[in-house]
């Protein structure tokens, strides 16, 4: 088990990650990945790709991360992407107030509850300011924008801001991404890349930062005629923290499988569902503890207005939970979103863009209809109106779409920049035609799953953490899964000799050659290099020793990082033995069946 700050020495000392810019004081909030941890990160993002975009048949995209003013406007950012700030007024240092209400009390979500009740429980459990403990009741909360404003062009320029999110990025190019999908829904657009956020007290590491990595698909879908092909989840078990529970006193988990959970109203939408199940299955793939890791629905106060439901994966990082089936027990963060977010985003960018953000849908046999539409007199408009004659008519037909009783009577009302116009129903040209239409053009509605890389990243560490005892001797290890892994295989001479070696040599170029990543680590003793190794998560260690090279055939001992056994393998077996083992197609008993066992501990040589 591990906590913040185990995992963060862990990371600096091995090269995960660490404050970025320390040579200049450094700045909260933006951290660098160094040689262990870019490797994760990006092994991390492969098997996202792999799963969400290669296996679910859905294309990528890499959009640019600044975007001007108007994207912003239209996804609703500008007016309300913020959180709760709270000054002190001794020091002057900002906090994210909600996060302070819940470090002081049992409350898991303050986020959720607006901003008097906030201010009231600061008060109420005399919350201080984490810098110099000064009290911060009485201090007002604001709200405040997360994004970062940056001009476009030279001088005043344009003014443009740095993605909060990837997603508008795939809401912005909609009109192009559904031509290269042929028109044919559903289809899903996936895009990995960096996100910012302006967060007012970065946290814990890579959990909270201003700068982080996003893997996110946005999934567009018919709403009244796609489904989902559930029956590939259908039996994978969910552990759910459903809205309904987390309100009841002593509200707990509940387990169901996705059919159940789908079948029971648990989860209301079967896209949700559907990926709820893929998403367990992934993180269940790459090594998250099933045993801390829950789907917590997001309370009414929490979901965004236009989300019909909203479901996190959580993980738990501390590894302080005493009771596993206490969902307010540990340290939980959220790690990915899944939601369900009907047309808003592609009806946002339809009013405020110049394009078609539909799809035009095409029946299986040409339908004969009743349409209501308006053809108004522009010769009695134009004089009458002028200037607003196009914009009154334009009204006017979209009222005979939307209300054709709205013509019921002699003069029909129509609301044009604010202001209500009133025409007669003659002029507005109002009838009943039949139409034969061959389809339809229909605004997709958005399934979203959002996973956050760097707070996986730093799940797998986290859950991978462990320590034992290895012949009297303490040791650290990382039993990271071998798909996620830094390293594949270390490869190590025994010794400073020149034919041990020279072997050496020759097996790591094998092994890389083979694809594989290897680490050649001829420094200190043995058992320090097994050690380093250890702590890093490599799953293989190749001891080339005197033995190797005085024997026929050549040899060398392959060693399994979360068991410490050993076994001789012959050097011209090595590539397919780990290569198979790497892949997951079998355990390193395989190898102990299949080939002699070393009894001789080598790690103290």
């Amino acid at each position: 088990m591990s906590d913040a700050q185990t995992i963060t020495e862990l990371a600096k000392r091995r090269g995960f990650f660490f404050r970025a810019n320390e040579s200049y004081g450094g700045v909260a909030g933006f951290y660098t990945f160094g040689p262990e941890g870019a490797a994760l990160k990006r092994n991390v993002e492969s098997a996202w790709r792999d799963r969400f975009t290669v296996r679910e048949g859905n294309d990528e995209i890499e959009a640019p991360t600044i975007a001007p003013e108007p994207v912003f406007e239209a996804s609703g950012h500008l007016d309300g992407f913020d959180d709760m700030l709270v000054e002190c007024g001794e020091c002057g240092e900002s906090h994210r107030a909600d996060h302070l209400i819940e470090d002081a009390s049992d409350i898991e979500e303050a986020e959720s509850l607006p901003v008097p009740k906030v201010e009231t429980l600061v008060a109420e459990y005399e919350v201080a300011c984490p810098t110099c403990g000064a009290p911060l009741a009485g201090r007002s909360i604001e709200e405040f924008n997360l994004m970062f404003e940056t001009g476009i062009g030279p001088g005043s320029g344009q003014r443009g801001y740095l993605r909060p999110e990837t997603a508008q990025g795939i809401f912005v190019e909609f009109p192009r991404l559904k031509q290269y999908a042929r028109n044919k829904l559903p289809f899903g657009i996936t895009q990995i890349g960096r996100a910012y956020r302006n967060e007012i007290s970065p946290r814990k590491g890579i959990v909270r930062t201003r700068e982080f990595t996003q893997a996110e698909l946005e999934q567009f879908v018919d709403p009244d005629d796609d489904d989902p092909p559930l029956s590939r989840v259908a039996d994978v078990s969910l552990r759910l923290y459903p809205a309904t529970e987390q309100e009841a006193e002593g509200g707990g988990y509940v387990e169901a499988t996705v059919s159940e959970a789908v079948d029971d109203g648990i989860v209301t939408s079967e896209w949700v569902a559907y990926y709820l199940g893929v998403a367990r299955e992934w993180y269940d793939r790459i090594g998250v503890d099933m045993d801390r890791f829950r789907f917590r629905q997001h309370l009414p106060g929490e979901r965004a207005h236009y989300a019909a439901d909203c479901w996190d994966a959580e993980s738990e990082v501390s590894g302080a939970a005493e009771n596993p089936e206490d969902p307010t027990d540990g340290d939980w963060i959220e790690i990915a979103g899944f939601a369900s977010r009907g047309d808003y985003d592609l009806s946002k960018h339809a009013t405020h863009g110049d394009d078609d953000f539909t799809v035009f849908t095409q029946y299986d046999e040409p339908r004969t209809v009743e349409r209501a539409v308006a053809d108004p007199d522009m010769s009695v408009l134009g004089p009458e109106f002028g200037g607003r004659a196009d914009d009154i008519a334009d009204a006017l037909r979209d009222l005979a779409g939307r209300d054709p009783g709205a013509f019921g009577g002699e003069t029909v009302t129509v609301g044009v920049d604010g202001d209500d116009v009133t025409v007669d129903t003659e002029v507005a040209g109002f009838r009943i035609e039949t139409q034969t239409e061959a389809g339809e053009h229909v605004m997709p509605y958005v399934i979203e799953p959002s996973f956050g890389v760097d707070r996986t990243v730093y799940t797998l560490i986290a859950h991978a953490f462990g320590r034992d005892e290895v012949d009297g001797e303490e040791r650290t290890y990382l039993s990271l899964s071998a798909e996620v892994a830094p390293t594949d295989v270390a490869v190590f001479p025994l010794v400073g000799d020149a034919a041990l070696e020279t072997l050496a040599d020759e097996v790591v170029a094998d092994l890389r050659a083979a694809g594989l990543s290897v680490a050649h680590d001829d420094s200190g003793n043995i058992g320090r290099r097994y050690r380093r190794q250890d702590e890093v998560g490599t799953p293989l260690s190749v001891t080339v020793d005197h033995e190797s090279v005085e024997t026929e055939p050549t040899t060398v001992t392959v060693r399994d990082r979360d068991t410490t056994a050993q076994v001789r393998v012959p050097v011209d077996d090595l590539v397919t033995a780990l290569g198979t083992l790497l892949e997951g197609e079998g355990s390193f008993d395989r190898l102990l069946a299949n080939y002699d066992r070393v009894d001789t501990d080598v790690t103290r040589s």
